[in-house]
């Protein structure tokens, strides 16, 4: 911002504390201090808004050139179906009067019918199989509910008297 040397600011603080004195140039300094802050944070947002304007003006350009794209490849693919559909028109049409038909004609023939629903047959409250008891104990899948107790009590080692 400004060049300042060391000598000079020495100049200057000399001269302040004879102007002003000492008993105020430490809240002098300290406004001055403030003042010079607020000025730079002030550049520093300037700054800032017009680097976002800079880019909000390359962001609108690019949009423009993108969306100007998209048109002429909308555009392609469209002239492209469509002599698709004309070459594909002329090629399936085996009378040699392609005038006559009307498009959707080379469809009709087909009957779109459309599937009947049908009840799948399931019920969640009814069990389709039933696992055997033996295979159960076999593999011991708890059948009953046993309380934690109960399952202490099964399990603790016998004692010998």
């Amino acid at each position: 911002m400004i060049d300042i040397g060391l000598s000079k600011m020495a100049l200057i603080g000399a001269v302040a504390l004879v102007v002003i004195g000492p008993e105020k140039l430490p809240r002098v300094a300290r406004t001055v201090g403030t003042l010079l802050g607020k000025a730079q944070r002030y550049v520093s947002d300037v700054k800032a808004e017009v680097n976002r304007s800079m880019e909000l003006d390359e962001l609108r350009k690019m949009k423009e050139t993108v969306e100007t794209a998209a048109r002429d490849v909308e555009k392609s693919v469209h002239e492209t179906s469509s002599s698709l559909e004309k070459d594909w028109r002329e090629a399936t049409d085996f009378d040699g009067d392609s005038g006559s038909d009307s498009p959707g004609t080379a469809y009709d023939s087909y009957s779109t019918v459309t599937p009947v629903y049908k009840h799948p047959g399931k019920n969640f409250r009814l069990k389709r199989g039933a696992v055997p008891q033996w295979y159960k104990a076999r593999s011991r899948v708890r059948t009953k509910v046993q309380s934690g107790a109960a399952r202490v009590a099964r399990f603790r080692p016998k004692r010998f008297h």
